[in-house]
């Protein structure tokens, strides 16, 4: 398997995001960021806490109209939510609807969006396979743990058929052993169906353990500090990818860069912005 093509699926050109916050002053949260993702790519974001990366994800998904910049999918202006994304939240329970059952939670999307019906069979049936819950199609939300629920915010986004799959944290909130499970759930899906994914985490190890590259973002005013090639095998597993020398040494440049990013605080005179008074 190939997994950088020479096909760009998403462009991220010089995006700004400024916040005008209520006392006239500005806060600018994302500086001039620019990266592109490539057909088949698992790229990680990772930075200090407050750098930003909900942010520049949401300005990505169109959640957010950027101050400036722009973002392209598949060669088209991301001006608004794309059909071509899917993203998956870090809050599982509050992006699953608790009175439908898992099957029409994952085709709700491909109904919305005019998808025939028996192709939405087809995509949530395949989906849900791929996450490892087809027995439980007829089950609520309410009914399955939380590492099942954010299997079923997977299995949603899966059906989407998705150009680029964005993922928001999506394994903050569960514990060490769902975490792992998710983890190498997420890498089979995107080996199997030659997935693009953004991932933002805020786990050093997480990032070397899933992705093929790891962009670390500065302090606010977010930039892109350095673009790290994570060149493991493409095969990984828990304990033996994890105890690799390779892995270490990874996880120590990606941590460095990380630590360099909460101490540097050049330009950091510029994130607030106090308007001068009218004459």
């Amino acid at each position: 398997m190939t997994n950088q093509q020479s096909n760009v699926r998403l462009e991220v050109n010089q995006v700004q995001k400024i916040y005008k916050l209520s006392s006239g002053n500005e806060f600018e949260a994302v500086r001039s960021l620019t990266f592109d993702l490539h057909e088949g790519e698992f790229v990680c974001l990772v930075g200090p806490s407050g750098s930003g990366k909900t942010t520049l994800l949401k300005c990505i998904a169109g959640l957010m109209n950027a101050t400036s910049g722009t973002v392209v999918l598949d060669g088209k202006p991301v001006n608004g939510p794309a059909k071509g994304m899917a993203v998956v939240f870090q809050e599982y329970g509050r992006s699953l609807f608790p009175w439908m059952t898992v099957e029409a939670n994952v085709d709700l999307p491909l109904k919305t969006s005019g998808v025939a019906k028996g192709e939405r069979a087809r995509r949530v049936k395949d989906a849900l396979e791929s996450v490892g819950l087809e027995k439980a199609g007829k089950k609520y939300p309410w009914q399955l743990s939380g590492g099942m629920q954010q299997r079923v915010a997977i299995a949603r986004a899966v059906a989407a058929q998705p150009s680029v799959l964005l993922m928001d944290e999506p394994f903050a909130a569960v514990d060490a052993q769902t975490r792992a499970e998710l983890e190498d759930l997420v890498r089979r899906i995107w080996k199997q169906h030659n997935m693009t994914i953004l991932f933002v985490t805020h786990d050093i190890d997480e990032s070397v353990y899933l992705a093929e590259r790891v962009l670390v973002l500065s302090s606010s005013p977010t930039v892109i500090q350095n673009d790290i090639k994570i060149d493991l095998p493409v095969d990984r597993n828990q304990l033996t990818t994890r105890s690799e020398a390779r892995f270490g040494e990874l996880r120590s440049e990606v941590y460095e860069q990380v630590q360099r990013a909460k101490t540097n605080t050049d330009g950091q005179s510029d994130v607030l912005r106090v308007k001068e008074p009218a004459a």
